[in-house]
């Protein structure tokens, strides 16, 4: 029995939702490719992409296939079991990266929270119980698990929930300096995000990132880099530490993993594997047959030449039609990031209307997202059409028009 629908409005969501967030005035119903329609059946170009997560676009015709094939075989199995789609999936995410071992759950956060427990595990295994200290750095991003939301470098995540967890360092972002001043035999691990994300999309230097896996060899540490919203393709390459010729010990990935079905992953090694043994970590839904199905089929779509070498015309496109807005409004400064991880810092003038801007341009038809306090974020589809592009500039000119 199918039951009929409810119209359900944005006036709606307080009374039935806890206001963990404030969504926009308008509820998309409906997405193809780069474009999605609200409840009345207005059109947006999506610049957001869910928050770098529809890698592919809305309902990929093939993803689309994949997932209807696979809700016809079997949804779950629980962890008792393993399952083909996993299977192929680890393999195929192996074989294009530095690790070995693969371990599948749901979102970013689980993710990350499965490598920091981890880590400590296997330096206490290995080494010292006191070898447990953790460093992160100030405006990162790892989750929302007390624990990652603690190793994340920005306390308005994280205060107010009580005793924070113990062993926990920051230093400062792309200054090898402040980790040389913390940095001890009692660490166990250095976690960093690539590119900052909701740090205002910076880009970490190749020098640092090298001197932070000088260090973590002298004081036998770990290399944890998350790229949850960096992965799957979003620099240019499959995974961004490609770009820096240094490999982890342990890698985390997820939002454009599953194409916008939620799946994650954490990679590492075969000497990290070594302490591993069954029960010290779990989970009910990771790595189900559904999820890794879709995860599979993403990858074969977006690991290919022509899709990672478009990336980058798409960003030379893009960064040419802001160059053309920024010389009628003078809005931003910089353009920073990385392939399809794009960050538009605003011009000191402009910052208490960046609010402002992103609701001007959701009414135009575009739809962009912030980081930090000064920076319009954009983390399109990897295969938006260049005519997808200019009309969304052409929205967010006329957005700009209206607004500065």
């Amino acid at each position: 029995m199918i039951l009929k629908n409810t119209l359900v409005t944005r006036n709606s969501f307080n009374n039935l939702i806890l206001p963990f967030y404030n969504p926009s005035y308008f509820i998309p119903v409906k997405g193809q490719g780069s474009r999605v329609w609200d409840q009345k059946g207005k059109e947006y170009i999506d610049f957001s992409g869910g928050i770098a997560v529809t890698s592919l676009g809305h309902c990929h015709p093939i993803l689309n296939q994949v997932l209807n094939y696979q809700s016809k075989k079997i949804w779950h199995t629980s962890n008792i079991f393993t399952n083909e789609p996993a299977l192929r999936l680890a393999e195929k995410l192996v074989l294009s990266s530095f690790a070995s071992y693969v371990f599948f759950a749901n979102s970013g956060a689980e993710a990350n929270e499965a490598a920091f427990k981890l880590s400590r595990y296997y330096a206490t295994k290995k080494y010292h119980l006191k070898k447990n200290k953790i460093i992160s750095f100030y405006n990162s991003f790892h989750g929302r698990t007390f624990f990652t939301v603690s190793v994340g470098g920005q306390s308005k995540y994280s205060d107010f929930f009580g005793p924070k967890p113990l062993g926990i360092q920051h230093a400062e972002f792309n200054k090898i300096e402040t980790v040389r001043n913390i940095i001890d035999q009692n660490t166990c691990a250095i976690v960093l995000e690539l590119i900052q994300g909701e740090g205002g999309i910076v880009p970490a230097s190749k020098s640092f990132v090298k001197e932070l896996r000088i260090l973590c060899d002298k004081y036998n540490a770990l290399l944890i880099f998350d790229e949850v919203q960096t992965g799957i393709g979003r620099t240019g390459k499959l995974f961004a530490y490609e770009h820096y010729e240094v490999k982890p010990d342990i890698l985390t990935i997820a939002k454009s993993l599953g194409g916008g079905f939620p799946i994650s992953a954490m990679l590492t090694t075969t000497k990290i594997k070594s302490v591993i043994t069954p029960g010290i970590h779990g989970t009910t839904y990771g790595g189900n047959p559904l999820a890794c199905a879709v995860a599979e089929a993403t990858i074969d779509i977006i690991n290919t030449k022509d899709v990672l070498s478009g990336i980058k015309k798409k960003l030379k496109r893009i960064i040419f039609e802001l160059n053309i807005i920024n010389k009628r409004f003078q809005l931003f400064t910089e353009i920073r990031g990385m392939g399809l991880l794009i960050g538009i810092v605003v011009e000191s003038k402009f910052i208490k209307k960046i609010n402002d801007i992103l609701h001007a341009s959701f009414l135009e038809g575009v739809i962009f997202l912030t980081a930090g306090n000064n920076v319009i974020r954009m983390a399109p589809s990897l295969i938006i059409t260049e005519s997808d592009i200019v009309e969304g500039m052409n929205r967010f000119y006329c957005a700009l028009k209206k607004t500065l």
